[in-house]
């Protein structure tokens, strides 16, 4: 089977591995498209994704989407379209009960946080726990089930808040992050949804996407105190610091976006007079259920993939996907040719 590896600092290959077997209690997987993460861009382009460095070939990819193609236990046909939930979960620790994404000790497909790495999913076949699994329903193509995991981070940003119906909301950051949050905040109920970004380009999608308003902060400042929620997305200490400025009073900002493991310069006397909260999100826990119930009522956010590229063609999907004026979600396509 054809697999993406990288080995390290803008060293990637397309070779050919062993099929996995599945164990008792796994399913196997034929994959047929990836999307590429901001985390997949920088184990490529830097080697590592902060302090997690590529020490050894790391197959990327937690985005997926596919078929079944061996279920041992005989409960999922072969052909079962599907999507995989990526964790497997660590040990509770006091305060994380029913929180199993927050459990140390786990591991996320695609990640060299682990010893040996966590292999992910851009390989034809991949072999994940039961559990892990998610059935499509009828509605849903395949391809717009690539979306669920990101859009799976996007919900649980929004259960952190709450419930958000008739709320004003900026989402800073117009990725493919931002994007899936404008989406699923207009989803949950949000009465008006404004996006901001540097970008000409990303504005234009999320306009695209139904935004009801667009803020290119490049040329224009955020109203100040104008939202109830925003949704900061982009990870950049600047925009950190304007998200605190354009909340309201005891209005509540979400950091979506990762940010380094370092000390960044902050304006957080806005969030000191205001009362404002400010709330963390990691991942999810069970919204990727929701995600996909999402992605099958509402066509229209599909339109956040911008490229599709085969397997051959992976560096240049690692490099389109770099570039934001150029691409939206970039995707691998593991099932062309077969």
């Amino acid at each position: 089977m054809r697999s993406v590896v990288i080995t390290g600092k803008l060293d990637l290959d397309v070779v050919d591995a062993p099929e996995p077997q599945p164990a008792a209690g796994q399913v196997r997987i034929r994959v047929d498209f990836v999307g590429i993460c901001g985390s997949d861009l920088h184990y490529y382009f830097e080697g590592a994704n902060g302090a997690f460095v590529v020490e050894e070939p790391l197959v990327p990819g937690h985005e997926l989407s596919g078929r079944v193609d061996l279920d041992p236990r005989g409960v999922l046909a072969p052909g079962t379209p599907v999507t995989v939930h990526p964790a497997r979960f660590g040990t509770p620790t006091k305060g994380t009960e029913g929180e199993p994404h927050l459990w140390p000790g786990g591991s996320y497909l695609g990640s060299a946080s682990t010893r040996p790495h966590t292999q992910g999913a851009m390989s034809e076949l991949l072999v994940v726990e039961a559990d892990m699994v998610r059935v499509l329903p009828a509605d849903l193509p395949v391809r717009r089930a690539v979306l669920a995991e990101p859009l799976a981070v996007a919900l649980h940003a929004i259960t952190r808040v709450g419930d958000i119906t008739g709320s004003r909301v900026l989402v800073s950051g117009a990725g493919p992050i931002g994007l899936l949050t404008a989406a699923a905040a207009r989803a949950r109920g949000a009465e008006h949804v404004t996006v901001s970004d540097v970008l000409a380009e990303p504005l234009r999608r999320a306009t695209g996407l139904g935004a009801d308003a667009v803020v290119r902060i490049s040329e224009q400042p955020l109203p100040d105190e104008a939202f109830d929620v925003v949704f900061e997305c982009s990870g950049a200490a600047p925009a950190i610091s304007a998200a605190l400025a354009a909340v309201r009073r005891r209005g509540t900002v979400v950091q979506v976006g990762m940010v380094p493991n370092e000390p960044k310069p902050l304006n957080i006397a806005p969030l000191i007079s205001k009362e404002v909260a400010l709330l963390g999100v990691f991942r999810f826990h069970d919204e990727i259920d929701d995600a996909v119930r999402l992605l099958a009522q509402h066509p229209q956010i599909e339109a956040v993939i911008t490229h599709v590229l085969p397997v051959d063609d992976a560096v240049r999907a690692f490099e389109i996907a770099k570039d934001s004026t150029a691409s939206g979600k970039v995707v691998v396509e593991l099932s062309a040719g077969r």
